[in-house]
């Protein structure tokens, strides 16, 4: 007789325990939190720091003997409120998903724009030495046309990643891409900055490169902006002046017209030497060099610390280009590529346009050393640009070992 055995019941599972999930949850998040980041992101937001902690301290030096030193601390301390708020504002922004930049692209460009014409209306609009690039809102000064440079490279990202199966064709490649762009460099040109227009141009065509356009393709956009440049520096004959002071063997005898800031800012140069007068030493920012914190702040940092501190800052900006190089030719995604290339022939274009008028191997154009320069901001849209450029940081594949 065969007995019977029982089924066994099989044991009961254990009851959920929620308050164990939630912390698994939560161990889980701040894993992500915490998790290694990539090199470039190192890289990138180092060299930013550094350069931005670099400025403030030059910004103080070079504004010390404004209105007699009554209060040396007065300029730095309003660049360093955007400094306070550009820094959180570029961690912020390096969390964000690169999906999250492309959506927001025609908003931002939108946006950008109509705070440009803002520079039109009676009342916030301001006009300096003939341009009219500012506005005043309580209290604070903006330069809206900064926010521009971010907003395009965004918005030709976005335009050129929809449309990169059809860039063969010239006709994709010019609508939307020429209309909207002449359209935001006209409200810049409108204010009669050119050194400004000129950065947005530069823009549109490293987005263009960098989005793989045929060079048969590219090379129309690039003559006809060549063009545009060289009748707006004819048409006025205030660059004119500059552009043939530039050109100028005889630096002495235009001293007392057109030559004056550039052979000032020359001179300090020259007085620094290898290793510069010492911090706060210079001469030249005692009412001689104009713009002594501004477009010609690499002028005092070489009068004060040398060709060595003008070493350093090209050596920050060397690397800063190769941490962002470095995402261009590691990523997958054309708008990452895009807008990454863009950013950083904006940032390292702009510096090295700088430097060039400072050493007077280009004419005087106008334009702020980034990050360096006084300007609140300019400050802010280059960090915030910094941003966009960590959060695609973070977006590279990762390698196995």
């Amino acid at each position: 007789m065969t007995a019977i055995i029982p089924p066994r019941t099989p044991p009961s599972s254990p009851a959920p325990d929620p308050a164990g999930r939630r912390g698994l949850y939560a161990r889980v998040s701040l894993g992500k939190v915490f998790a290694p980041v990539p090199s470039e992101f190192l890289l990138i937001a180092s060299t930013a720091l550094l350069l931005t902690g670099f400025g403030l301290v030059m910004v103080l030096s070079a504004t010390s003997a404004l209105n007699g030193g009554a209060d040396p601390y007065d300029h730095v301390i309003k660049q360093g409120v955007f400094a306070l708020l550009g820094i959180p504002l570029m961690f912020v922004a390096s969390r964000m998903p690169v999906s999250f930049w492309r959506k927001i692209a025609w908003v931002a460009l939108i946006g950008a724009t109509a705070f440009q014409l803002l520079v039109f209306v009676p009342g916030l609009g301001v006009e300096s030495y003939g341009n009219r690039n500012w506005v005043v809102i309580a209290g604070f000064q903006f330069q809206p046309a900064e926010f521009l440079k971010i907003a395009l490279a965004l918005w030709m990202g976005a335009v050129l990643y929809r449309k990169r199966t059809l860039l063969t064709s010239w006709s994709h490649v010019f609508i939307p891409v020429v209309p909207v762009g002449i359209m935001v460099v006209a409200t810049v040109l409108a204010g009669k900055d050119l050194g400004t227009a000129m950065i947005l141009v530069l823009v549109i065509l490293a987005a263009l490169f960098f989005s793989g356009v045929k060079l048969r393709i590219f090379i129309l956009p690039a003559i006809a902006a060549l063009g545009a440049v060289a009748f707006f520096a004819v048409s006025s004959p205030n660059r004119m002046a500059r552009i043939m002071s530039f050109l100028n063997a005889g630096t002495l005898d235009c001293y007392y017209d057109d030559c004056y800031q550039a052979l000032h800012g020359v001179w300090g140069l020259a007085g620094g030497g290898v290793f510069g007068l010492g911090l706060g030493n210079s001469r030249e920012k005692y009412d001689w060099l104009p713009a002594a914190a501004n477009d010609y702040i690499f002028a005092i940092v070489g009068e004060e610390l040398g060709l060595i501190g003008c070493a350093v800052i090209l050596a920050l900006f060397a690397l800063f280009a190769v941490g962002a190089f470095h995402i261009i030719r590691k990523t997958d995604d054309s708008f990452v590529r895009i807008v990454a290339g863009a950013i950083t022939i904006w940032i390292v274009g702009q510096a090295l346009i700088n430097i060039g008028v400072v050493l007077r191997v280009l004419p005087v154009l106008g334009v702020p050393l980034p990050f360096m320069s006084q300007g609140g901001t300019s400050l802010l849209s280059v960090l915030l640009a910094c941003g966009v450029l960590l959060s695609f940081a973070r977006s590279l594949p990762v390698q196995a070992r």
